[in-house]
């Protein structure tokens, strides 16, 4: 059971689901659940699986799952409750349930958040900075770059996937469900013709999908680039038929403003925003640092 339940939640996490873990520590007394058991629920709450006994002791956990996955804290979250399987359970450091059995139960509920998983589209000099910086975090990438030489397993051996497929061949097998798979999209490429194209593709595709870009229904787009280029790719995109208010949640330039200049510079002023947005950090904020 115990593996069941791990493997279903690192399942979860890897499709960029958050997940809380609840675990029965210890229990004293005539309980439903053991010590060890488990369950894991993912963010869609109507989904779980494993078990910490049943009756009522499962039902006020499978609440309180559901709570810790509602909030809108992207931190961790961990705690640890003490269940007294008695309506007239007393005491501060127990929580009462409806119940006749009578022992207590010491449960473990840690929600768990994905880590990023960054779709680097163009492998060049950029490319290769961001994900060497995202293997050391032990984030996931996937990378892409018409030119084979630049998206191979040499230059890229921590991709999850890496491919050379022409545009038109990567855009017409991709649809809402593959492109919610990525948390940022990075279009870093070497000619600024084929980010546009990248750019409409996936425009067309949230569009088509019905997808926010806000690394939630949807990933967070970044170009890189300067402000003339993104001018003439918005005019292009608006003549596609692509909304004023889609193309306003796409960023370029990409990147915290650090004055970065270097490719290596440059992965580090990416990353850090993409860690910002994914740890709900405005670093804009003068309180930034005080908040918890």
């Amino acid at each position: 059971m115990t593996a069941r339940v791990l493997e279903w939640a690192l399942g979860e996490l890897k499709r960029g689901q958050r997940v809380v873990l609840a675990s029965v520590l210890m229990t004293s007394g005539s309980v439903p659940g053991k010590t060890g058991a488990r369950l894991a629920m993912s963010e869609d709450t109507s989904h779980w699986v494993g078990t910490v006994g049943g009756a009522g002791l499962e039902k006020r956990v499978l609440m309180r799952c559901q709570e810790l996955l509602k909030q809108p804290n992207h931190s961790p979250i961990a705690e640890v409750v003490t269940y007294g399987l008695n309506k007239g359970a007393k005491g501060y450091e127990v929580t009462p349930l409806d119940s006749l059995c009578g022992g207590r139960v010491t449960v473990s509920l840690e929600l768990m958040m994905p880590m990023p998983h960054v779709y680097i589209m163009g492998g060049g000099h950029c490319g290769q900075a961001i994900a060497s910086a995202m293997d050391v975090l032990g984030w996931h990438y996937s990378v892409h770059d018409t030119r084979p030489e630049f998206a191979s397993e040499e230059l890229y051996p921590g991709a999850v996937a890496r491919s050379s497929a022409e545009l038109d061949d990567l855009f017409r097998a991709m649809d809402g469900a593959s492109l919610e798979h990525y948390s940022d999209v990075l279009l870093l490429g070497h000619d600024w013709s084929e980010d546009q194209d990248r750019l409409l593709g996936l425009l067309h595709c949230a569009t088509n999908a019905g997808l926010e870009l806000d690394g939630q229904q949807g990933p967070r787009i970044g170009v890189i680039g300067s402000r003339s280029k993104w001018q003439s790719f918005q005019a292009t995109c608006e003549q596609q038929g692509i909304s004023r208010a889609l193309l306003d949640q796409v960023r370029c330039p990409i990147g915290l403003n650090i004055g970065a200049a270097s490719p290596e510079e440059i992965a580090v002023a990416v990353v850090a925003q993409i860690m910002a947005d994914f740890k709900g950090i405005n670093p804009d904020d003068p309180n930034w640092r005080t908040q918890s």
